[in-house]
């Protein structure tokens, strides 16, 4: 008797999720750790290197220069071999740089350049490494989840951005007031131990993914034959306007528009990410303490991710959800400025992760809607790039901002001023660039 095609339906997707999306999300927790750890680092690594506020926001925000660079060409590059084989090496250049962090003092020894120097030079170099792994993993989903999958499925692998927070912010704080072991200091083991995850991981993916449906053997032959020809129908939906060379793609004005929003979103979640522990800190809280009320609002972020891009599909739209979210972190981010106890600055900043985590899955729905194939990839890779560049300019600017002012109060006022920027732009776009339901879930 044949199999009805909502049961191979549920069957086929429920076998993919689980195959794929826990390993992704794995490495999208060690890929953030390593990307951000200097912030934790920074409650002690600045005073032990003599970095000051802007030093510090210079060389969080250098990362993005080299990520910025090699973005497109990284997602060309995994689209012609392979996901597998590519981002298996992204996480293994990655984990390899972001150790060497903790030997900052020792290499400036070794090759009598300045901690500072080595410390930029360690980021940019961590920044090429990591290239495309986001946007090679948001292409390499839509090699293998229908449209009507892709919010929720989004959302839970970008779950482990804030997860690596309610994880590693503990953990950081644990990390750091180990010291003297073997000579190196607690920010040095932070380094080196968050390092290791990403190494091993590069050797998982190689035994565990698969790059495309049709390769899939862990499939049954039904459901390989139904995932294929589901996705066949949907790339052909769009592949005449998908149609084009990769400079078409990039300068497809809904390319652009999207990467503009997507730059507010960044903006918000680097100035969180890499100054919320420096900002609780400033409240005479230990360590530890800091390190434990960061993970609040990555919780609530964590939660908003999975409910909102599943409410997204439920109801088949994604603009109005996108507008919501992005006007909540904006909303947020303006009032956080009038709070002056630690609890009322991590609630707000709670409200604020709602808003920018919940808006990634509905976002990132968007790009495969009306790109296939290659300029797909340069489409996702392009968004990508344009709004990491937020990730130089926020850290470089809230740094000198906090340094020339003494308060963070102007950056957050300029992170929720883009905010509603993101907001408006989105509310104006035309409701027939958002993608619509076409298959029955």
């Amino acid at each position: 008797m044949s199999t009805p095609t909502g049961s191979l339906e549920r069957r086929t997707m429920l076998r993919v999720m689980w195959r794929i999306v826990p390993l992704l999300m794995v490495c999208y927790v060690a890929s953030y750790l390593d990307r951000v750890n200097v912030s934790f680092a920074a409650l002690t690594m600045n005073r032990e290197l003599g970095f000051s506020s802007q030093v510090y926001g210079l060389g969080a925000g250098i990362f993005f220069v080299t990520y910025f660079i090699f973005e497109l060409p990284s997602n060309l590059m995994l689209h012609r071999f392979g996901a597998r084989l590519w981002i298996a090496r992204i996480m293994l250049t990655w984990g390899l740089v972001s150790g060497a962090m903790g030997f900052i003092p020792q290499i400036a020894a070794f090759t009598g350049l300045r901690d500072v120097t080595v410390f930029y030079t360690l980021r940019l170099l961590l920044g090429a490494a990591e290239a495309g792994f986001f946007p090679g993993v948001i292409f390499y989903l839509t090699l293998w989840f229908p449209n009507a999958y892709r919010a929720r499925v989004v959302g839970y692998f970008m779950t482990a951005l804030p997860l690596s927070s309610v994880i590693g912010g503990p953990l950081c704080g644990w990390l750091l007031g180990v010291g003297g072991t073997h000579g190196l200091s607690g920010w040095q083991w932070l380094f080196i131990i968050q390092a290791v995850p990403a190494i091993v991981l590069a050797f998982v993916l190689l035994a565990l993914l698969t790059d495309r449906p049709a390769h899939a053997t862990w499939l049954a032959d039904d459901e390989r034959h139904w995932l294929t020809t589901q996705l066949a129908r949907e790339e052909q939906a769009v592949r005449g306007a998908a149609q084009g060379s990769v400079w078409r793609t990039l300068s497809n004005p809904l390319v652009i528009a999207l990467g503009l929003v997507y730059f507010s979103v960044v903006y918000m979640n680097y100035t969180v990410g890499y100054f919320l522990p420096q900002i609780i800190h400033e409240f005479g809280l230990s360590n530890m303490a800091t390190g434990s009320l960061v993970a609040l609002p990555s919780a609530v972020g964590a939660i908003s991710m999975v409910v909102w891009g599943r409410r997204s599909d439920r109801y088949d739209e994604r603009k109005w959800h996108l507008v919501f979210a992005l006007a909540v972190g904006a909303i947020s981010f303006g009032a956080v400025t009038l709070m002056h106890t630690p609890f009322f600055v991590v609630l707000m900043f709670a409200f604020a992760a709602f808003g920018i985590y919940g808006c990634q899955p509905v976002f990132w729905t968007l790009p495969g809607a009306f790109l296939s194939g290659s300029s797909a990839a340069a489409g996702i890779a392009v968004i990508n790039a344009v709004a990491n560049v937020s990730g130089f300019a926020g850290p470089y600017l809230m740094g000198w901002l906090k340094t020339t002012t003494g308060s963070y109060t102007p950056g957050l006022l300029i992170a929720s001023a883009m905010a509603v920027a993101a907001t408006l732009l989105v509310a104006s776009v035309r409701q027939r660039h958002f993608p619509t339901r076409t298959s029955v879930v």
